[in-house]
């Protein structure tokens, strides 16, 4: 696959869009997501870093800590989004960016939108990630073919009760919306 880079555009597997106006200030951010990630590799980690800025201010940081916490969702987007809402004291991110050393996986990807993320920037890319013998590429593909072709099967079980937790979610005038 042929890959285009070029002054503040990268156009890859992601479909990555231009840099902002302020090409200065994604690259200052993306060189801390790097230096964050090249960092974590030194001291045993994953080649992952990740970081949180919103109104030019940095919220949080986070690095890879799979392996260091036996913890397969410790992916560093993801330990950045929740040092950052911790930070901030919600669970919204809404306005923030979140810029990190190669393109987040889709588990990553869906912290990102649960967190209300406003644009994420990203460095390396999943064919780079793919190089590195992580199985990001290989996740994305997944999700474009059907659960029948899926290597872990997905069932439904549907008990009468099955919605019981929402008619009491909605029930509950107290509730903190989403």
């Amino acid at each position: 696959m042929a890959r285009i880079r070029g002054a503040g555009v990268s156009i890859g597997a992601g479909g990555s869009v231009p840099l902002s106006a302020d090409h200065s200030t994604d690259a200052k951010w993306l060189a801390r997501a790097i230096d964050l990630a090249t960092a974590n590799v030194a001291s045993g980690g994953g080649p992952f870093g990740a970081l949180v800025v919103r109104d030019g201010g940095l919220i949080a940081e986070g690095q890879n800590r799979v392996t260091s916490s036996l913890d397969p969702t410790a992916h560093a987007e993801v330990v950045a989004i929740r040092a950052a809402c911790l930070a901030v004291g919600d669970f919204s991110l809404d306005g923030a960016t979140l810029y990190t050393s190669c393109e987040p996986c889709p588990l990553c990807l869906s912290a990102a939108l649960w967190a209300r993320i406003g644009r994420v920037v990203y460095a390396a890319d999943r064919d780079d990630a793919a190089y590195g013998g992580f199985d990001d590429r290989e996740f994305y593909e997944l999700f474009s073919r059907p659960r029948s072709e899926w290597p872990v099967p997905i069932v439904s079980v549907r008990p009468a009760n099955a919605t019981a937790p929402f008619e009491a979610w909605l029930a509950n005038e107290a509730r903190t919306r989403y």
